[in-house]
Formats: structure tokens, sequence, C-alpha cells
């Protein structure tokens, strides 16, 4: 994905380089993609060609299946009480993308917040990994993500004032500060590595 476009668009709570591993393992590289699925089913639709095309394909299912739309693949319509209320800017890359890493970051903050809001760098990969399996199913831990409360607090363990480094590999690359507070937090990372571990025995995840 282009660097200019996450510097512009992207949601600045997340490190580009998260930006881009979520865009890579959930996102499209064409703007006007609509996924449709109902009952678990993948629904083939004809590739629109233009926004007004794609906003036809929404208008037809959002309601009544899940619809994912754009580079990123966001539900249409969460946040939205009235689906008439949708907009074709959806389908304008920048626009998909500030919206798409905005609701990811929320999702990531849930995530975090489960975790124990740890600080340990090491459980950054499970963090991100858990993330992105609850963008794609849509639920974490029993809860739907796109309907949840935004909790606040750190996303995957960053806040935007510890962005300074924005070109690090947040998985590899050591975290340059600890927030003591957050340790003072019911600490559930054992039982999160265990969830981790557990649950991706025999290809479950």
């Amino acid at each position: 994905m282009d660097s200019a476009l996450i510097a512009k668009c992207a949601d600045p709570a997340l490190k580009p380089a998260i930006v881009e591993q979520f865009v890579s393992a959930v996102g499209s590289e064409d703007p006007l993609a609509v996924t449709v699925k109902a009952d678990g089913r993948l629904i083939l639709i004809p590739r629109p060609r233009s926004p007004d095309e794609a906003m036809a394909v929404v208008n037809d299912y959002v309601g009544h299946a899940i619809v994912r739309v754009g580079i990123t693949q966001f539900p249409a319509g969460v946040g939205v009480g009235d689906p008439s209320q949708l907009q074709s800017d959806m389908f304008d890359a920048c626009s998909n993308l500030r919206t798409g890493t905005g609701i990811f970051a929320r999702v990531a903050r849930i995530v975090t917040k489960w975790y124990g809001r740890p600080t340990n760098k090491e459980l950054l990969p499970q963090l991100v990994d858990d993330t992105i399996y609850a963008w794609k199913t849509g639920s974490f831990e029993g809860e739907n993500v796109f309907r949840a409360q935004d909790p606040g607090g750190p996303t995957l363990m960053e806040t935007s004032s510890e962005m300074s480094a924005e070109d690090a590999d947040p998985v590899s690359s050591p975290l340059e500060s600890e927030d003591s507070s957050q340790s003072a937090e019911p600490d559930k990372t054992a039982e999160a590595g265990m969830r981790i571990d557990l649950s991706r025995i025999g290809g479950q995840k």
C-alpha cells in the first residue's frame, strides 16, 4: 500500500506497518470491491465498475447480509442507523482507509483491554493477530466488535503520543516506553496466551 495514502488517511493510532499488515490480511486492492455473505456463505456478485454500481449492490444486501466494502473491507452500515445514509465515498480509497482503520483501531482497543492492557512487547504479535481475527469474524470473546463501545486506552500497547517511530516494525521492534500505570490492571496475559495456543490447534481458527 502507498505510504503517502497511509500517512494522509489512516487512523494515527495505528503505525503504518500495522496498517499495511491489516490491509494485506483482510483488505482488497480494488476500491470498488464488495463482498456479501449470508448465513455464512459467500454470495457471488458481478464486479462493480463504478461507485454507483457498488452502491447499488450495497443497497440490495445491507440489512439482510454481511456486506463489506472497499480496500479495508469494513462492514457497510457500522455506526449508521439508517442504511439510506450510506454514501458512495466508502469506495474512495482515502475515505475507506480512514473509516476502516478507525474501526480497526477500536477493535484493537477492545482486544488490548481483554488482554489486561499488557506492556510486554512479546505479546504484540498475538494482539495484532487476534485483532485481525476479530475483524474477520466480527466477534471477540463472544462480543460483537462492530457494535461494542470503544473502551479507550492503548491501541496495541500504543497511544498517539508514542507514534514518534512510525516507520518501525511494530512486531519485531522494541517499544521505547512502558506505562507503569497500565501494569496495575488485572494481568490476563497467561490466560490470553493459553487461549491463543489452544484455539489454533487443529485449525479451528
